[in-house]
């Protein structure tokens, strides 16, 4: 496959196998081994790069990042990051002795200098997905401190210049009514979408994939629509548009969402992958039902649309016919009364054990309508219907709470696993409905809500 993208600033044309990741190509074809292989699975940040594209810039982790995902944009390893002269972080870096060993510092700097090209100031949320076992973080933030508000340099400038005129990739399809044509023609090919779950396959598991269709260069499908009362957002929206978006309209779920994965999982994973991905432990659905969300599928030139919770039939299986891929989700712009929890053994990018989302309507002190969804308590998510029975027609009371929380061991069996005891679950998951009462009625639940 013919993949086209600037590299340091140098125009680059590679013909390489479609699931060859970034690293491996940067390490042993290039010679670039300043990105450095850690995990090999998206957690440490080592291999972190910086990405620009029509979009922007981004950093990315290009171990679980494909060549063929980077056609027509620009990279940029810590070797092209000071072309120009050390960039300001670099040098932030070095007078606040933000390394030692030097291992993950590459990792750091590609995360910064991405996050310095967009003038972020959150330096906890930017770098939460880069691990140092030498500081202990803090010179690094302090260099990050530093850093803030000086130039960017004149790289990122000349980078965008050569992406206004780079040509668009000719192996994938640049549009939906494209994609649902070749899917219809391949429907046993692989759809790859942001490859952070499936990166894994090809570097964990050893996984070969020849037929593949990669979904990047369909530019409708990346675009969110908001309307009067919903908001459709395609099915290649990244993570990271998709906190930007919820941000506005459901601060619960957008802080859920900071959480997810890291920055680079963020910047690379797309919400329509996310659910046709089918996991029982991922973090967007149980939200997402809970508020009600249609999901879009197509198949060549027939669409169909059906409420997300049906969509997941059994662990593993979903409402998705052979040819027929994920186009879009619609959900309602408002939803003041959703609340979402993530409970996990780390804050931040960590898979949750159990993931409960909230949307309760109460008026003159009576449930009008409740949808309580849950992931990683069943084999997929799902509604907890005998907990929401409980909950309708009910005043708006502690007694109603714990009878909803009774009705949870009707809705689910939860397993033991690595993550969490199936009686560890449970409790956590009534903890969560008591919660959602208590922030209703306006009680602190946490110790920064009481904080002088």
């Amino acid at each position: 496959m013919e993949v086209s993208f600037l590299l340091n600033g140098e125009a680059v044309q590679v013909s390489a196998h479609p699931t060859v990741t970034l690293l491996d190509w940067l390490r042993e074809g290039r010679g670039l081994t300043g990105t450095k292989e850690g995990c090999n699975e998206g957690d440490c940040g080592a291999c972190t790069v910086v990405v620009q594209d029509l979009d922007g810039v981004r950093a990315v982790n290009a171990c679980i990042l494909f060549l063929p995902q980077l056609d027509g944009k620009a990279i940029r390893t810590v070797e092209g990051i000071g072309t120009d002269g050390l960039h300001p972080v670099q040098e932030a870096m070095i007078a606040h002795h933000g390394s030692q060993c030097g291992f993950c510092t590459p990792g750091f700097i590609a995360s910064m200098v991405a996050g310095h090209a967009n003038g972020r100031r959150d330096h906890d949320t930017v770098l939460a997905g880069n691990l140092c076992r030498c500081t202990g973080y803090a010179p690094i933030i302090r260099a990050a401190q530093a850093a803030e508000g000086a130039k960017v340099p004149a790289w990122i400038a000349r980078d965008a210049a050569w992406l206004a005129t780079a040509a668009k990739a000719t192996h994938a399809p640049h549009n939906s009514d494209e994609l649902a044509a070749l899917y219809a023609a391949k429907p046993d090919a692989l759809l790859i979408a942001g490859a952070t779950d499936i990166g894994l396959w090809v570097t964990k598991q050893l996984r070969a994939f020849d037929e593949v269709i990669f979904l990047n260069q369909c530019a409708d499908l990346a675009e969110v629509q908001i309307s009067e009362d919903d908001i459709r957002l395609g099915a290649m929206v990244s993570m990271a548009r998709v906190h930007q978006v919820m941000a506005q309209y459901h601060p619960s779920y957008a802080e859920m969402i900071r959480r997810y994965g890291s920055e680079q999982v963020r910047n690379a994973a797309t919400i329509g992958g996310n659910i046709a991905n089918g996991s029982p432990i991922g973090d967007n659905p149980p939200a997402l039902i809970a508020l009600g969300a249609r999901l879009h599928l197509r198949k060549g030139a027939s669409r169909r649309e059906i409420a997300l919770e049906d969509f997941f039939l059994d662990y593993g299986r979903q409402d998705r016919a052979e040819g027929e891929f994920v186009e879009a989700v619609t959900l309602p712009k408002n939803a003041p009364d959703l609340r979402c929890y993530k409970l996990s053994k780390r804050f931040d990018q960590d898979i949750s054990a159990v993931c409960g989302a909230f949307n309760v309507t109460i008026e003159n002190g009576v449930v009008q309508d409740a949808r309580v969804a849950f992931g990683g308590m069943a084999g997929t998510p799902k509604l907890a219907h005998a907990t929401m029975a409980a909950l309708q027609g009910q005043p708006w009371n502690m007694a109603t709470v714990e009878a909803a929380c009774a009705a949870l061991t009707q809705d689910f069996t939860p397993l033991s696993d690595m993550r969490a005891s199936a009686a560890y679950r449970m409790a956590a998951a009534q903890g969560m409905m008591r919660r959602y009462y208590a922030e209703r009625q306006g009680t602190p639940t946490s110790v920064l809500e009481v904080a002088p």
